[in-house]
């Protein structure tokens, strides 16, 4: 099991940038494929970003590639997000997610494990 705590959400001007971090507990962090996902009222959360177990594979939707970049160091047992060129519909409480297995799946049924989730405000 791994429990997750997710960090470095704010408030931003549009066109800005912020990095989110989430630590993880636990031995094991590098046997977990992680996942930033984001949810904003009213609608369904949405895959942002995803990283393989070694590092090695990235990938992330249209609607961020360019400006989002996923990065983890299995020695800190932490995952990171940095968000340039913020716009106001990136506005939505972002979680952290953590599953066992190989690859990189877009899909936040796959995984098991959930962080709290931090807010993330982009003002235009």
């Amino acid at each position: 099991q791994v429990h997750l705590v997710e960090s470095g959400g704010g408030l931003v001007q549009a066109g800005g940038s912020l990095r989110l971090s989430c630590a993880a507990s636990g031995r094991t962090f590098s046997s977990y494929g992680m996942g930033w996902f984001r949810q904003a009222p009213g609608k369904e959360r949405e895959f942002v970003a995803g990283i393989s177990r070694s590092g090695g594979g990235k990938t992330y939707p249209d609607s961020v590639k360019g400006r989002f970049t996923i990065s983890r160091d299995n020695a800190k047992n932490t995952v990171y997000l940095q968000m340039n060129s913020l716009k106001p519909e990136d506005t939505a409480v972002y979680y952290c997610a953590a599953r066992l297995g190989l690859g990189v799946i877009p899909t936040s049924d796959e995984y098991a494990y959930w962080g709290q989730g931090t807010q993330v405000t982009v003002s235009s």
